[in-house]
């Protein structure tokens, strides 16, 4: 440690070792960590092995007493006697002349649907390697940073703090490093570390990316496995070692009451935020890594919580010698002062690098003055902003002020020369491929086990176990999905076996057997289809550990498909096995499992091609979009709907490359080879012909033979399909190589291709909105190119912005005894308890307290906004209770900066202001409010900036003010909410929060605000404080005081301990009340309140307020209302913006577009000009019954865009009384509308035409009217489907949820429209399911299009079609079927013939009709029944939603 090192411990940890302990800590540094190396060393005869178990509690990690430094000398003891077996591997680094940059384009504009293939020649130049404007980014840095040294980055958003530590750790995607930047880590090359020893180096993102349902146990046991060194202490096993190993690390962070807990996420109940935070922390420090990078790893923790981050990485350094680079937020001097260094960036350039304790001095000696209690930190940042930094008297016109003038300033003063001879030492000392390296080499081969090949620490059979074990406990954790998938599977199944209930073994079952077959490959085959959404999922986790170096992606991939691989066989077998035998398909248990063989086999393939369009792609819309298309192709061409003789040449080749058409074939020659049938309609029949020779009948069907009453049915399959029973082994074959190919190229596809990186925060504008640029503009991942909304040299802080305009408050609102109880599992929990206060206009009140205190749950209950449990207590504006108005005259900020993400911020306010100010302030007025609020806010820059979505779009703070901006619009004529309106910024963002704040107090806005431990400088820009302790009682309401002194005065006359001068009073009082971590309150302030002085002048000015009420003004019944707009204007601005939201997403329409284009023309160009035979008719019928199948995607394209909606609408906008629930869902239904049309047109233009079902309506001299009505059908069924989507997501929580929901239906919907069974005829399903055939809208749907498409048109037979057979002796074939003809369709084609009768079963297309239950005549009472159902869909949308979303107002019980 150096010499001049300042280190804070506290809380838990133990104190700074003494001078004896010196050597002690010299040597943890050179052991790195047990995880890094350990070997066979004999044990000193008093030495313990903690691994082997102990009975010192101070050496067991789960005692309670676990001393983490005493462990850590026994281990060294145990180490001592073979040094030699511990070679030292570190990574210190080295930079100098660091330059990065990126490229961009000078103009970025938001897509649009209009304006998305402009962006094509800009696409053409990044494909041919021209990239843009080059953007430098960092320039000319310089550092160095020695093993057990931690490093503090510090700068503002924007800066380049966070693209200096992906370069450091080597994760340098999207930007470039030149050629004369040199880094060296301690003797080995940039490109050696990251290709040979990835690993050594890690970047840790802020986000908290785990599998939600692993518990803690198992997901640091995971990665103790994963870098299990091979040499351990004797008789210490792998699974020791790792069990030992994730016990001491959740010790020291503090997780061992977490170990059987989930970790979870925002969908998954587990350990809190912090807790998840600190299993992160837990992770990368059991990697091992000697070198880790953490870029504001803090972001959204109090500063407590991120002090006890920051001591146990301190804690590392000091015992594994691991070197720390940090980027933090808000650093308390507590946590600045863990630091050896500090480097401060100033946009992309460097203003300082060296000793953390020197670097105050260096800029007060330049002529800084560093206010009182301002932390070292903040002051340092503070530099950056030049509205902010404040030069000591006589510096003022001295002192640099750019960015420029600051590094010009560090490359010309000592500090740096000083540095440069430290950077040329360390390069001295470690020459790159030097000795260094050779140790690096050797430490890391005694780690690895035998086999491994760099960078990973297990070989690949071992990462496979390792990944395997990992995937079964996921399984374990969570089987919902497979015993839903069981169930519904075995549901499934018994609907179709019921619909296809024991098939007679004659010819008339011939259609009923294909189809049934044909459905369950179907089912089977798309069993898999969800695993890319699975992929997708575990992708960050696994791109994560791959970047750590615990396994190879693809070791995780082999083990995902072998854990799969029992619940597919399960699942399959419950939906085989009832389908099979209930059915009647053949009953021999050879047939049943070569059927069953042959559908597990269908699995297989399609899982693995599911999972190499998910592992080939980018992004998940990249994956949905054309997989959509590939399986539809897959349907079609599996040989079933289009039978292989009549597809078209161009298309042969699709059948030739499906795996379905192969697993088809074989199950269907499985079921039909060596039976024969009992014919069960022959030609002629019926009266007349019951006594005719066999000779001069014919079975009805393909592969029939005159004189036979049976039909093989091998020759019946080779007829109608062209299958021969030879293929059926040798189909197999060709699957298990399907099976290989598509493993390898998914395996392939999971090792090379990552998915697709976040942009950053780049601002983005509307066409033709776009700023012109500044020269030399800088661009971070933080922030993003260009205009960030951090303020510049040329660009000062308007500390004097008009804000005359904005609407004052008069009226003062109170509350007095709010209580506030709910149960949590049965039993009754108090949240609040007795709380008292007020917020006058022209007042600032912090509401403080530590995490759990209910400070969000009180904002929530005084804003009238809880949804359950039970309030009690006076709420009252003037002495008067709260009207049905109160929560549109109120504003409320919430700590979610939820918002559209493709309005602008001008148009967010402006949405705002019209549907919240009253009804009477003209349009324009409500417009010039909105641009005073944009000049107060400071935002004229960005207005016209698309919000985005976080991490993409408007950067944190603009966020921020966009959320307040669009409250202040609004007018609230009573107060305005805040709730942690500083949580996740900066700590200059944070300050200039709180001074907009203050000068909005100023003008007259009543203002209660939530803080989490704020600075001293804060703190003091607050008027007042209400301060509530755990059980939400009050401990104090009232003034804070100048520098503090009241609140200062009322807890030291309390008996605590005295604020020391240094002290941040924000920190010492929640310290006093017992609020930090660690601290013990002396005695309950609760009881203490409640016996001052201070609180009996609370209850009497409330008693004054509330008898002396001031008189109500006489308001129009237009201020009581509920919502400010009336009921159309507000349909016609969330329409409007619902509409504008989806141009705006040209991903989404065209998507949509093209997915219905590419389908349609797939099916138009797959059944072309498809002729009036009876397999032709059969084909316009199936180019129909296919166009349904975008239904699904279709549906699961809108079901997110509404759950997104819906999010923004029932968190931010509901509670604000902006517009109602009917409006909200209605608008969705309409949004839609236009686009829904133009998808019909594209369908209508891609299907009809090239299908050819014009050439009908020509004969029939009607193309107008059934090409209209043709329209018209497929214009309902976009509606329909757009509207069906909106019933089921309306009351479901998840897209997902409805999904499958959606899934099930369409399933039924499906099956029971009457294409693959009918009401009645030789195919029909039971009378039981007449029900679902008469509920479904496909029935109708299909029965008008069907019927437009093909009625009244003449027909006729192909070859094969043409039934032949002999007439008795001495009659003509026209004399011999007279009679027949007379009473069936059909036509001869040698009625004068004496032989050879040549006889079609149809002359017109309507015979064709009535087999399929279908009438002309029933058109428009069809196309009437299709809007019944639109309208059904519409009105259960908002009677679901009213149900499951509304809040009843009987869940909140007020009690006065």
């Amino acid at each position: 440690m150096a010499e001049n090192e300042k280190v804070t411990y506290g809380g838990a940890l133990p104190p700074s070792p003494s001078t004896a302990d010196t050597e002690v800590a010299a040597l943890a540094r050179s052991m790195t960590n047990a995880s890094r190396s350990s070997v066979y060393s004999p044990e000193k005869p008093d030495g313990t092995n903690p691994f082997l178990g102990t009975d010192d509690p101070r050496m067991d990690p789960l005692s309670g007493k676990f001393e983490p430094e005493r462990w850590t000398k026994a281990i060294l003891q145990l180490q001592s006697s073979d040094p030699e077996g511990y070679p030292h591997h570190t990574a210190a680094v080295s930079f100098s002349d660091l330059s990065v940059y990126g490229y961009g384009r000078p103009t970025d504009h938001q897509k649009t649907v209009g304006n998305y293939f402009l962006d094509i020649p800009g696409l053409a130049r990044d494909i041919l390697g021209r990239k843009g404007q080059r953007i430098d980014i960092l320039r000319n840095f310089e550092g160095v940073i020695r093993e057990s040294e931690m490093l503090v980055v510090l700068g503002r958003p924007g800066s380049g703090c966070t693209t200096l530590l992906k370069t450091i750790a080597g994760e340098t995607h999207g930007f470039w490093i030149t050629d004369n930047s040199h880094i060296n880590y301690q003797g080995i090359s940039f490109k050696r570390m990251h290709k040979q020893f990835r690993g050594e180096v890690i970047y840790n993102a802020e986000n908290d990316v785990h599998f939600p349902n692993m518990t803690v146990g198992q997901t640091l046991r995971f990665a103790a496995e994963a870098r299990t060194p091979r040499t351990r202490l004797p008789g210490v096993s792998r699974s020791q070692w790792a069990e030992h190993m994730k016990d001491v690390v959740m010790s020291i962070f503090g997780l061992t009451h977490t170990v059987n807990t989930k970790v979870g996420n925002d969908f998954v109940r587990g350990v809190s935020g912090g807790e998840r935070k600190r299993v992160s922390i837990a992770e990368v420090a059991l990697s091992g890594s000697p070198l880790q990078c953490w870029d504001n790893s803090t972001r959204g923790l109090d500063s407590a919580t991120a002090l006890e981050f920051v001591k146990s990485l301190r804690l590392s350094s000091k015992y594994a010698g691991a070197t720390a680079v940090v980027a933090i937020y808000q650093a308390s001097q507590a946590i600045y002062d863990l630091f050896d260094k500090v480097v401060v960036l100033y946009e992309g350039q460097q203003i300082y690098f060296g000793r953390a304790d020197r670097a105050k001095q260096f800029f007060i000696d330049m002529g800084f003055e560093c206010p009182p209690r301002q932390t070292t930190a903040d002051f340092l940042t503070s530099l950056t902003n030049p509205g902010e930094c404040l030069p000591r008297p006589g510096f003022e016109g001295r002192v640099p002020r750019t960015a420029d003038e600051f590094a010009a300033a560090w490359r010309n003063s000592r500090d740096r020369q000083e540095l440069l001879q430290e950077i040329e030492r360390f390069n001295d000392e470690f020459p790159e491929d030097g000795e260094h390296l050779e140790k690096f080499k050797k430490a890391r081969k005694l780690i690895q086990a035998k086999g491994s090949q760099s960078p990973y620490t297990l070989s690949t059979p071992m990462q496979i176990r390792l990944c395997l074990k990992r995937a079964w406990q996921r399984f374990m954790a969570d089987t919902s999905n497979f015993l839903t998938s069981v169930i519904g599977n075995f549901i499934l199944a018994l609907i179709i076996s019921s619909i296809f209930y024991n098939l007679p073994q004659n010819t008339l079952s011939f259609y009923s057997r294909g189809a049934l077959l044909f459905f369950a490959i179907l089912m089977n085959a798309f069993a898999s289809s969800l695993e890319i959404l699975q992929i997708y999922e575990q992708r960050p986790i696994v791109e994560k550990h791959k970047r750590m170096a615990l396994y190879h992606p693809y070791a995780d991939a082999i083990a995902s498909v072998l854990c799969d691989l029992p619940g597919k066989v399960i699942a399959s077998f419950a939906f085989n096995l009832v389908l099979y035998f209930m059915t009647n398909l053949r009953r021999t248990p050879g047939a049943f499992f070569t059927f069953y063989l042959f559908s597990l086999m269908c699995i297989l393939v399609m899982s693995m091609i599911f999972r190499t369009i998910g592992a080939t792609s980018k992004t998940i819309s990249q994956a949905m979009a054309p997989s959509s298309v590939i399986l539809l192709a897959l349907v079609i061409f599996t040989g079933f709907t289009i039978p292989t003789r009549d597809m078209l040449g161009w298309s042969r080749w699709i059948n030739y490359i499906n795996p379905i058409g192969y697993a088809f074939e074989s199950i269907m020659v499985n079921e039909f080879d060596g039976r024969e049938y009992a014919c069960g309609d022959f030609i002629p029949t019926g009266p007349g012909y019951t006594d005719v020779p066999a000779t001069s009948r014919v079975c009805a069907s393909a592969g029939a033979v005159f004189g036979s009453d049976v039909v093989e049915g091998a020759a019946y399959i080779a007829t109608a399909y062209e299958y021969f029973p030879q293929h059926k082994w040798r189909n197999l074959g060709i699957l298990f190589g399907f099976i290989a190919f598509f493993a390898c190229t998914y395996l392939f596809a999971t090792e090379f291709i990552a998915a697709s990186k976040s942009k950053g925060e780049v601002l983005v504008f509307r066409r033709g909105h776009v700023p012109l640029k500044k020269e030399g503009a800088s661009e971070d991942e933080e922030a993003g190119t260009g205009s960030t909304g951090t303020r510049t040299q040329e660009e000062p802080v308007d500390k004097d912005a008009n804000i005359a305009g904005i609407q004052r408050q008069v009226a003062t609102f109170h509350w007095e005894d709010v209580i506030y109880d709910i149960k949590i599992k049965g039993q009754p929990r108090r949240i609040l308890d007795h709380v008292d206060g007020w917020v006058r206009p022209g007042t600032l009140t912090a509401l403080m307290g530590a995490s759990g205190a209910g400070k969000t749950t009180l904002l929530d209950t005084l804003a009238n906004r809880v949804t359950m449990g039970v309030v009690e207590g006076k709420m009252q504006v003037d002495g008067h209770d709260r009207d049905s108005s109160f929560q549109r005259n109120t504003g409320y900020v919430q700590q979610q900066d939820l918002h559209l993400q493709t309005s602008t911020v001008r148009e967010a306010m402006l949405f705002s202001a019209r549907l919240r100010q009253p009804h009477t302030v003209p349009d324009a007025e409500k417009a010039a409010y909105v641009e005073e609020v944009i000049h107060l806010l400071e935002m004229q820059k960005y207005a016209d900036a698309i919000v985005g979505v976080p991490g993409e779009g408007l950067n944190v703070e603009q966020r921020k003010r966009l959320t307040i901006g669009v409250e202040l619009v609004a007018k609230p004529q009573l107060l305005l909410f805040l709730d942690e309106p500083t949580s996740g910024l900066d700590s200059q963002t944070a300050w200039s929060i709180c001074t907009l704040l203050r000068k909005l107090a100023n003008n007259g806005q009543a203002i209660l605000c939530t803080i989490h431990q704020p600075s001293a400088m804060l703190f003091q820009s607050f008027d007042r404080l209400l301060l509530l302790q755990r059980g939400g009682q009050t401990v104090y309401f009232g003034d804070i005081g100048e520098n503090s002194r009241t609140i200062i005065d009322y807890f030291e006359g309390q008996g605590a301990d005295p604020c020391p001068h240094s002290a941040n009073p924000a920190e010492w009082m929640l310290s006093v009340i017992g609020a930090a971590p660690g601290a013990v309150a002396k005695r309950d302030y609760y009881e203490a309140w409640r016996g001052s002085e201070a609180y009996r002048a609370v209850k009497e000015e409330l008693r004054q307020m509330r008898e002396n009420p001031k008189p109500i003004s006489q308001e129009s019944t237009d201020a009581l209302r509920v919502y400010a707009a009336p009921f159309h204007v507000q349909l016609f601005h969330v329409t409007f913006r619902f509409y504008q939201q989806l141009y705006r997403t040209p991903s989404y329409i065209y998507s949509k577009i093209f997915l219905v284009a590419g389908s349609n023309l797939l099916i138009g160009f797959s059944f072309f000009n498809a002729h009036n035979t009876i397999q032709g008719l059969q084909n316009q019928m199936y180019s129909v019954f296919m166009g349904l199948t975008v239904f699904g995607n279709l549906v699961n394209q809108i079901m997110p865009h509404f759950v997104t909606q819906r999010s923004l609408y029932e968190v931010r906008e509901r509670p604000s009384r902006a517009y109602s629930w009917v409006v909200f869902m209605l608008s969705n239904v309409l949004g839609e509308l236009p686009w829904n049309t133009l998808a019909g047109v594209v369908l209508f233009f891609c299907w009809y035409y090239p299908v050819g079902m014009y050439r009908n309506a020509e004969v029939t001299h009607a193309v107008t009217e059934r090409g209209g009505l043709m329209f018209l059908l497929i214009w309902q069924f976009m509606l329909f489907t757009s509207t069906f989507a909106h019933m089921l997501i309306a009351g479901v929580d998840s897209d997902v949820t409805g999904g499958n929901i959606a899934s099930l239906l369409f399933s039924l919907t499906f099956l029971f429209c009457g294409v693959l069974a009918g009401p009645s005829g030789p195919n029909a399903f039971p009378r039981f399911w007449i029900f679902m055939y008469r509920l479904s809208p496909f029935t109708y749907l299909v029965e008008a299009m069907v019927s437009v498409g093909v009625a009244n048109a003449p027909a006729f037979c192909s070859d094969i079609e043409v039934r032949h057979f002999e007439p008795p002796s001495g009659e003509t074939c026209g004399q011999y079927l007279q009679q027949y003809m007379s009473v069936n369709d059909g036509s001869l084609a040698n009625p004068n013939a004496t032989a050879d009768c040549q006889f079609c079963q149809q002359t017109t297309t309507n015979s064709f009709l009535t087999g399929i239950h279908s009438s002309y005549a029933h058109r428009w009472r069809n196309f009437g029944f299709l809007w019944v159902f639109i309208l059904f869909n519409i009105g259960m949308a908002v009677f679901f939603y009213w149900l499951a979303r509304v809040p009843k107002g009987s869940r909140v019980k007020k009690q006065k």
